[in-house]
């Protein structure tokens, strides 16, 4: 039986601001890791593609008002930094 890949450790580096901000983004980071890798199988971050996280943004999130859309945004992007890409998402 594999870990669960840790997602506060692979944020630690760029997690900044209040502890409710960084508590905010490991909650919604883990909920995109639990929905691409139930889609995907994927649970590490350093496997997935652009396309799995704009699944995630256009599909799993599409009846979620414009405010929760753009705060998974804002971890979207703190995902993407971690991983070294320089991937852009339309909210």
């Amino acid at each position: 039986m594999s870990k669960q890949f840790d997602m506060e450790i692979f944020l630690e580096g760029v997690l900044s601001g209040s502890h409710a901000t960084r508590q905010r983004h490991l909650r919604q980071a883990r909920t995109i890791q639990t929905a691409i890798a139930e889609r995907w199988q994927r649970n590490n971050p350093w496997t997935w593609q652009r396309k799995h996280l704009e699944w995630f943004l256009n599909h799993h999130l599409n009846d979620r008002t414009e405010s929760t859309r753009y705060y998974y945004l804002l971890t979207m992007q703190l995902l993407t930094h971690r991983l070294g890409k320089s991937w852009q998402f339309n909210p």
